[in-house]
């Protein structure tokens, strides 16, 4: 009896390691007509790199950020993955994104399916792709309104809750331009006063301005004393600002403009060029103001008609 126990125990060892190897193979035959399944059912990239991540790697559910499935394409799930995460203090403002690697793993797409999604975050200014550099998440505008709204660049800071402030570069009186007569007729304009300011944020630098406003309705010797020139007009000339026509233009970079709002080479600006007009349809102020877009954001509400 003895002798007999100790040949069969080399033979049910080699049965259990058959035994092994055989649900071994089972299981992955299983994954793969599991796989099969759901690829049938949902075609949806994510959850079959999620699964099969899971399985070789051994980990649990929770694991693995997965993009949910449902009937929209693939990489507008990853834009809404990344703007939550973003939202919820993931990835705060100015912070880099992980590489395209690093994201695309993360979320289970592939890179093709991320890069898509990044490039229309960064034309939602949500993002700022820089060129060999990396991803990187965009601060929120501290001002949004619709264009149609018109205030003075001190009642845009003041209502997003900063305090305004306002540093002179300078004040001359120049000589209208053909241009420049042009926009405040029928009124005659010979000599105008130029005003070039830098409007902070909370000590911020966030608008660059250059007014120009007919000579007779402001004292140039005193325009440091007022943020506003609206303000300005209304106290000094009794000229109420009543509606403005604009017109919006976006800026490349520019050597002085963005040395002086502190911007770097990529970032975009947006030029509001605008000739302000009394009640009585009286030009009294020709402004260029360059908002940095990471600040102020603008919006038109467009009716039917």
């Amino acid at each position: 009896m003895v002798e007999n126990d100790s040949i069969s125990l080399p033979l049910y060892v080699y049965n259990c390691q058959i035994w092994a190897i055989f649900l071994r193979n089972l299981s992955y035959s299983y994954l793969f007509i599991y796989l099969i399944m759901v690829i049938l059912m949902t075609d949806k990239e994510s959850y079959v790199r999620g699964q099969i991540s899971l399985f070789f790697r051994g980990g649990k559910e929770g694991d693995f950020v997965s993009i949910k499935t449902d009937s929209r394409h693939l990489y507008l799930q990853v834009i809404d993955e990344i703007t939550r995460d973003i939202e919820n203090g993931r990835y705060s403002e100015m912070e880099k994104l992980p590489s395209e690697y690093q994201l695309s793993k993360q979320l289970g797409v592939s890179r093709a399916t991320l890069r898509e999604a990044l490039r229309i975050l960064e034309e939602d200014n949500v993002v700022k792709r820089r060129h060999g550099v990396g991803t990187f998440v965009n601060a929120k505008p501290i001002f949004s309104s619709g264009i149609e709204e018109l205030k003075s660049v001190t009642q845009m800071i003041e209502h997003s809750g900063k305090t305004a402030g306002s540093q002179y570069l300078s004040a001359e009186l120049i000589e209208a331009t053909e241009e420049d007569r042009t926009r405040f007729s029928p009124k005659k304009i010979d000599t105008l006063a130029k005003i070039e300011r830098v409007r902070t944020a909370d000590n911020k630098p966030v608008v660059f301005c250059i007014d120009k406003v007919p000579a007779d309705l402001i004292p140039i010797e005193h325009v440091h004393e007022n943020a506003s020139i609206f303000r300005l007009l209304e106290e000094n000339a009794n000229k109420r600002i009543s509606y403005a026509v604009t017109y919006i233009e976006p800026i490349s970079y520019h050597e002085r403009i963005y040395s002086i709002l502190d911007c770097v080479p990529d970032q975009s600006l947006l030029l509001l060029k605008q000739v302000h007009y009394t009640s009585n349809d009286e030009a009294v102020l020709y402004s260029s103001n360059y908002f940095r877009s990471d600040v102020f954001s603008f919006h038109v509400l467009r009716k039917r008609v």
